[in-house]
């Protein structure tokens, strides 16, 4: 079996972690080998959260610069940030939505015009995947699920053996029951945009 390295990145409060606990257990779920680790510093402050998923027979769930198969970027500069572990045979999938950092909303610093990030990114990696993660959500009926619409183009891009059907039960039974509707109708918006 093949090896598969995903690396998450995002800021505090965007569901970074539950979108790696949902790709763990899809891959379980289709009878996988998984390995899962988290890193969140300052999370709670707006500062990033790191996670990774590892597929297949990988000892580590390190992922070293230029290990990772699919970056998946809850934020356009976390995406930028963390393509130091992409390598040219890298997919990487990133929400367009911007969170301005506490230093750029009272005038310290500016945000980075997100087309030339993007830019960049795409002439680094494979194949570039950017989208409006939450405005699907809210078409789906939850602003909260733009990490279920993210999880959705993953699961669309054809990079990661664990088919739709894996990820649709793991939402079914390891996301909060109240959400559970909402979440397959934003994961389902986001498998259509890859």
């Amino acid at each position: 079996m093949d090896n598969y390295r995903i690396c998450f990145t995002g800021v505090g409060g965007q569901g970074t972690l539950l979108a790696t606990k949902v790709m763990a257990e899809a891959a379980i779920y289709a009878g996988h080998n998984v390995l899962a680790s988290e890193v969140h510093g300052m999370a709670q402050r707006g500062g990033v959260v790191e996670s990774t998923v590892m597929i297949g027979d990988i000892k580590s769930p390190i992922i070293s610069d230029g290990e990772a198969n699919v970056l998946l970027g809850f934020e356009p500069v976390e995406t930028y940030r963390a393509l130091r572990r992409c390598s040219a045979d890298s997919v990487v999938i990133s929400n367009s939505v911007r969170v301005t950092p506490f230093s750029v909303a009272i005038g310290k610093g500016a945000y980075p015009d997100v087309e030339k990030l993007f830019a960049f990114v795409r002439s680094r990696v494979k194949k570039l995947i950017t989208l409006n993660a939450q405005t699907l959500a809210q078409q789906a009926g939850s602003a909260l699920s733009a990490n279920v619409v993210m999880i959705g183009a993953l699961a669309s891009s054809g990079v990661l053996p664990v088919a739709r059907e894996a990820f649709e039960e793991t939402i079914r039974t390891k996301t909060k029951e109240k959400f559970v509707e909402a979440n397959l109708r934003a994961f389902g918006m986001g498998f259509g945009t890859s």
